[in-house]
């Protein structure tokens, strides 16, 4: 099976997609597909052996006049809008020379019809024309959609005008009075152009996530071939290339260093402001920007494997997935424009045989009911907000893998948290010294040389306190146990208890605050210099500075937080009292395999579960959950496990993943709502309701309101761009 998105032009209405969609879903060789009216693509699975890219074109283009397009998209849509403005602004223009001669007195009445027919003409069939001919295609295939509606309401003011222009002495003999309707045909196009083209210039805004990531991607990168350095495309590079990058250059590919060392802006990646240091072996992400040295890096993923490539396609899957509650609006629209047509004859019909009104009278109700009943905007309420928020949410480090996801995570109410890498940082540091600055200061300098995990906190912790270190003049690792060497011209040694005393240094005077520390969870390495042992340091994996605010912030949302780990018991219920959990809420000693049966305990009390983790070997516990949040760069087990992917790996984006969630359904909630009150009350006002108090409605304020029912829930979709998270 074969999954692609594919952009298709000429939709107008929720009407339209949800034709494409039917028509596709009975296409042999289609297993699913989701036709997105908002942002114009159709995302489908299907077995390449039985249907190719000219089977799928050809089912669409049964549907109606649409073009399924693979390349160029956006110059095809910037085409699309160019020639729209052109049209409108022509339209414009006429228009306002036919609302002159409607009320002016210049010309007798016969000439002035005779100038409004002339003028009116090419703009039903030149700048309308797209309407009619979607219509005519829809027809032909017993479908009817948004464009049906606007050619029988503005068609059949035009032939009625056109009719009393040319045959006068026809309508004198049944007694019928002239009327003719030229302004409000040549204005309602030109006010339902103005509303696409505005409504198409919004749709751009909210699509503008993937816009601003693609423009991240490097173009081209330095490359050694045939022992030769030369610069290529982006396109061009291949796994195994090894590539050189200078200070200020965008990093072209995934991979790692295999030369040279710099500082690199992850930022895009992370959010994280203040570079990070690289050396040899330490990976390197395309799109990040290289700071300071120059150094050469092996190529490990490209194209469409590397990260940035993968958050894009995300973001775009995403986008171009339903929501469980558009449910609603798919199914009104189905039936919506069959009703209305239903609405507007049988109005007709009460206006003429019943109420005794005039075919013209009756014929303008009708064709007001027609034009305000478009329901564009109930086709965008849904689709427009989730693409502003996924959008939001990647330009945030949130990857929302679907729409689903985006709507669930405000429902979760209970949530579980892995403690290693997700509250806390995944990585030792220290966090106590027995005795004074020279205790640090001697074993750093000695753990300098060494590659341990531990080693390398010591030495980070004396160079946050700006400690000189001294070049050690000896150096020795025993595995497992520390280091000893010559520093400063003493014997110092820094290891376990055990080690110290195989050196015949004596510990026992530091032991009672060892103990204490370990208690803590902690783990503690003696220092020792000219044999005697001088303090002792303690080192744990800490909670991450975020992780308490983000527990509080999510007690607030109602949430019952537990905390699941395969630690100790001691160290995870230490870490949850750091950050506000409650002991009875701590899960220790848990294997990766038994993690998801945790999960699966909570669901069965009736739970709602969310799970965070690190991806790798929470795997099974976030693919059980009810929503499974990955702490991490977002690739690989990450993506396959869990729905939202926090790539700066703060506990804090699991608020704002649930926050962006509750406003992104309060706007489609509130568009849902407006868009369908819109038509309940527009329709029965333009079916004449309220006539007997001397209102009715005219079809161009009727296309008018149509147009800015459209636009207002674009608009207010894309509030969520300004909003806080």
């Amino acid at each position: 099976m074969k999954k692609e998105t594919y952009s298709i032009i000429g939709m107008h209405c929720a009407s339209c997609a949800l034709n494409i969609e039917k028509e596709l879903k009975k296409t042999k060789g289609v297993s699913e597909v989701v036709v997105n009216f908002a942002n114009e693509q159709a995302s489908l699975q299907f077995d390449e052996k039985v249907i190719d890219l000219d089977g799928i074109i050809a089912a669409v283009k049964k549907v109606g006049d649409y073009e399924v397009v693979t390349g160029q998209v956006e110059q095809k849509k910037k085409s699309e809008l160019d020639q729209l403005r052109h049209k409108l602004v022509f339209a414009a223009v006429v228009s306002v020379i036919i609302m002159l001669l409607m009320f002016g007195s210049v010309f007798d009445r016969p000439t002035s019809w005779t100038i409004m027919l002339v003028l009116t003409t090419p703009v039903m069939f030149w700048t309308g024309w797209q309407f009619f001919r979607s219509a005519i295609g829809s027809a032909r295939r017993l479908r009817a959609n948004m464009d049906t509606l606007i050619s029988i309401g503005t068609g059949a003011a035009y032939l009625y005008s056109a009719a009393a222009t040319l045959l006068p002495s026809f309508f004198a003999t049944i007694g019928q009075e002239l009327h003719v309707y030229f302004d409000a045909a040549a204005m309602i196009i030109t006010l339902i152009l103005l509303g696409r083209y505005l409504e198409a210039r919004a749709k751009g805004q909210a699509g503008k996530a993937i816009e601003k990531l693609a423009k991240l991607q490097a173009k081209s990168a330095r490359v050694f071939r045939d022992g030769q350095e030369v610069e290529i495309g982006i396109d061009q590079v291949v796994v195994g290339d090894k590539i050189i990058v200078r200070p200020g250059e965008k990093i072209p590919v995934d991979g790692f260093i295999i030369e040279g060392a710099s500082a690199i802006d992850e930022s895009m990646i992370t959010g994280e402001s203040i570079p990070v240091d690289k050396q040899v072996g330490d990976e390197v992400i395309g799109a990040t920007i290289n700071k300071s040295g120059s150094f050469t890096f092996e190529a490990k993923h490209v194209g469409a494997e590397t990260a940035l490539s993968q958050i894009i396609q995300l973001v775009r899957d995403a986008q171009g997935s339903k929501a469980p509650i558009q449910r609603l609006a798919d199914l009104v629209a189905s039936y919506f424009v069959p009703v209305v047509i239903s609405v507007a004859v049988v109005a007709f019909l009460v206006w003429v045989f019943i109420v005794g009104q005039s075919l013209a009278f009756s014929m303008i109700i009708a064709v007001t009911v027609l034009i305000i009943a478009c329901p564009c905007a109930l086709g965008l309420a849904t689709p427009t907000a989730i693409m502003v928020g996924t959008g939001k949410g990647a330009l945030h480090g949130i990857l929302i893998k679907n729409a689903e996801a985006l709507e669930k995570a405000h429902k979760i109410k209970t949530l579980v948290l892995d403690k290693t890498g997700t509250i806390t940082k995944g990585e030792p540091e220290v966090t106590d010294v027995v005795g004074d600055d020279d205790v640090l200061r001697l074993a750093a300098s000695l753990e300098v040389m060494s590659e341990h995990p531990l080693a390398r906190a010591i030495v980070s912790a004396a160079k946050e306190k700006k400690l000189k270190l001294s070049k050690p003049e000896k150096f020795e690792a025993v595995t497992g146990l520390g280091v000893s060497g010559q520093v400063d011209g003493a014997t110092v040694i820094v290891g376990t208890p055990k080690f110290i005393e195989s050196q015949g240094v004596d510990y026992k005077p530091l032991r009672s605050e060892a103990i204490e520390l370990e208690k803590a969870g902690k783990t503690v390495v003696f220092v020792a210099k000219a044999g005697k042992a001088i303090g002792c340091i303690a080192l744990a994996d800490t909670v991450k500075e975020t992780s308490k605010e983000a527990v509080q912030q999510l007690k607030q949302f109602g949430i019952e937080l537990f905390v699941i780990t395969g630690d100790n018991t001691a160290t995870a219920w230490a870490i949850a009292e750091q950050i506000g959990i409650d002991q009875e809420h701590v899960r220790a000693r848990v294997l990766p395999k038994d993690k998801a049966k945790v999960v699966r305990e909570l669901q069965d009390q009736g739970k709602v579960v969310g799970m965070v983790g690190d991806g790798i070997n929470d795997a099974p516990a976030l693919a059980q959950s009810d929503l499974g949040f990955a702490i991490g760069s977002g690739t690989d087990v990450a993506i396959e496990s869990a729905e939202i992917i926090l790539v700066k790996g703060d506990l804090q984006d699991v608020v704002r993943a649930i926050r962006l969630s509750q406003k992104t359904m309060r706007t489609i909630k509130g568009n849902l709502f407006w868009a369908l009150a819109y038509n309940t009350a527009g329709i029965p006002i333009a079916a004449g309701v309220l006539y007997p108090l001397g209102i009715l409605l005219s079809p161009i304020f009727a296309s008018a309101a149509m147009a800015f029912s459209s636009l207002f829930v674009v608009l207010n979709s894309l509030r969520l761009k300004r909003q806080k998270l």
